[in-house]
């Protein structure tokens, strides 16, 4: 490692070759802002707000960019001129920018806002002709607005990131847009609603598709009984919204707020995650006894499903038949919970609350639903649950920690870790292993499969049997892996994938994060801690072991895999075209 001395606004500073300024400045403590870059994702130094001067340099140049790669280099990061330059940028991005920021969903959260109001710019200094379009809302998931578009194209960045690759920039100079090939809408093309668009977007030209005043309007129904269950992973991400450090858990405040919103019952979908691992760890020990297609793929994922639909539709019958948490979970409230409390179904609303924009198609997807009757009537984000308690009033900082309705209140360790990358996987280890051993193991950390690289694989020997698994997060990782299924490359049983890198932690619901955050700290990694820190501290780590899921198969679904498991847990899959 060859070190090198600088100097950085004056003061001496050693750091690593090649280290750019912006990392520089970062590890001496000063913020360089930015408004395209993204670390590893979109490197480009094209939004012009980082420059910098380094003495004997020609021009200003981009620090994201700009590698350190000579012994005594001086920099400037705050000079009259920068500072100039800086709010100059800003306002010429106003010029041509919807400055409606009251009404913009992203308002006091937007990092052109924060900039903006930081350099002190004037947003009229440069009027003129301002481009006009129309808002793209024909998707289920989100809505997109070039109007609040500052072509910083991280947005495309991440969509190719993610191999889809449906958006990037059209035309040429002042005309230039983001948008689809051959200017189609978002609905024409194989985007697959993963929505890392909206969560990387620095404004609001990216947003999820509002729910929030249909729920709403649901609570204030009295002829209705309204239910929300909450994902896994919200309770590590839920509490960023109103300023707690990231990887908070905040289940037992989520829960209290949930209730001082209105809703009737509040259910822990972890329930429905232990639900899943005991139908899908059945289908899997059927498949690997009476020779069913392997490697057999988790199917949790809506964003991971319409991928392989579009992308990898001769791998379908790979997939597992289980719906995914969300959906069982809706599906045993209108049936299970339904008939024991003497509930017609139809009188019932049911809200989802999750990690994933795609969760708001997949409420939609065909073979859903039983008896003409949907699984869930609505999804809403980690960040409208947010919308909705702030628009309540509710104080969530000060509420004191109240525990999930009984019946489908409780989840396991095992379902907790379902809301990040390995989390599956190590959940159906769990169970598989004690199945075949019969016995009640007490090594049930799988750490193999757990962390944040692009393909984690293990073999695991349990009762004499050979199980080879793989788990991989972000689509273009699943990519690489599938295509060595395709060809032969690879040789497993089970193979886990979720859509969004990271896994549901880092969803395209969940609460933004700054790109200067996103960059400089592990934000997946303190999610994922809250979570492996609550499966340890649970009563209950194995999902067969949940005495609310014994119960339910006791009492009405008989065993996992039944018939009428398959009616009201198991679904089906479509090849859909490739746009």
């Amino acid at each position: 490692m060859e070190m090198l001395n600088i100097k950085i606004n004056g003061m001496p500073f050693s750091v690593e070759k090649n280290t750019t300024i912006l990392e520089a400045c970062h590890q001496f403590g000063i913020k360089i802002p930015t408004l395209c870059y993204l670390k590893d994702i979109n490197e480009i130094g094209a939004c012009r707000m980082c420059l910098c001067e380094v003495k004997g340099a020609r021009s200003l140049v981009a620090a994201c960019v700009y590698p350190i790669d000579r012994e005594g280099t001086e920099i400037f990061t705050n000079t009259p001129q920068i500072q100039k330059y800086r709010k100059t940028t800003l306002e010429l991005i106003l010029s041509n920018h919807d400055k409606k920021c009251l009404s913009c969903p992203r308002s006091n959260n937007c990092e052109l806002q924060a900039l903006c109001k930081e350099y002190g710019v004037d947003e009229t200094k440069f009027e003129g002709e301002e481009t006009k379009y129309d808002i793209d809302a024909t998707t289920l998931h989100l809505v997109r607005n070039n109007n609040k578009c500052i072509l910083c194209r991280r947005c495309s960045a991440a969509c190719k990131n993610q191999y889809v690759g449906v958006i990037g920039a059209n035309n040429r100079g002042f005309d230039t847009e983001i948008g689809c090939a051959f200017n189609q809408t978002l609905d024409a093309v194989s985007c697959v609603a993963c929505g890392q668009c909206t969560a990387v977007c620095p404004t609001g030209a990216l947003i999820e598709r509002d729910d929030t005043a249909e729920v709403f309007a649901a609570i204030a129904d009295e002829t209705k009984t309204v239910i929300v269950h909450t994902a896994p992973s919200i309770r590590a991400t839920l509490g960023e919204c109103f300023d707690m450090p990231i990887g908070t858990n905040v289940t037992g405040k989520m829960v209290a707020a949930l209730r001082r919103l209105g809703f009737d019952k509040v259910f822990d979908t972890n329930f429905a995650a232990d639900l899943t691992i005991m139908e899908e760890g059945t289908e899997f020990l059927d498949r690997v006894k009476n020779g069913g297609t392997l490697p057999m793929i988790t199917s949790c994922s809506p964003g991971w499903i319409k991928f392989c639909e579009h992308y990898y539709p001769e791998l379908i019958p790979n997939l597992s038949t289980c719906k995914s948490p969300q959906q069982m979970q809706g599906a045993m409230i209108k049936s299970y919970y339904a008939e024991k409390m003497g509930i017609d179904p139809k009188d019932m609303v049911v809200v989802a609350v999750m990690p994933c924009v795609a969760k708001k198609f997949e409420i939609k997807r065909d073979d859903q639903g039983h008896d003409g009757i949907a699984d869930n009537d609505y999804v809403i984000s980690t960040r409208e649950l947010a919308k909705m308690i702030k628009t309540a009033g509710i104080q969530f900082t000060e509420l004191a920690d109240e525990d999930f309705d009984p019946i489908m209140g409780i989840g396991t360790g095992a379902g907790t870790i379902f809301g990040t990358t390995g989390g599956v996987m190590e959940a159906a280890l769990r169970t598989v292993a004690d199945i075949l051993t019969g016995e009640d193991l007490e090594s049930i950390d799988y750490t193999e499969v757990r962390g944040m690289e692009d393909i984690k694989e293990a073999t695991y020997n349990v009762a004499g049997m050979e199980v080879k698994v793989a788990v991989t997060s972000g689509l273009s990782n699943a990519a690489k892996l599938l295509d060595k299924v395709k060809s032969g490359e690879a040789d497993y049983h089970f193979i886990e994938v979720m859509c969004c890198p990271g896994g549901c932690i880092n969803g395209g619901g969940q609460p933004i994060v700054d790109g200067h955050t996103r960059n400089f700290v592990d934000v997946k990694g303190l999610r994922a801690a809250a979570l492996y820190d609550d499966d340890k501290n649970l009563p209950y780590r194995k999902s067969h072991k949940n005495p609310e899921i014994t119960a339910i198969y006791a009492d009405y679904l008989k065993e996992p895999g039944s018939h009428k498991a398959h009616e009201l847990l198991h679904t089906s899959y479509v090849k859909r075209e490739k746009y």
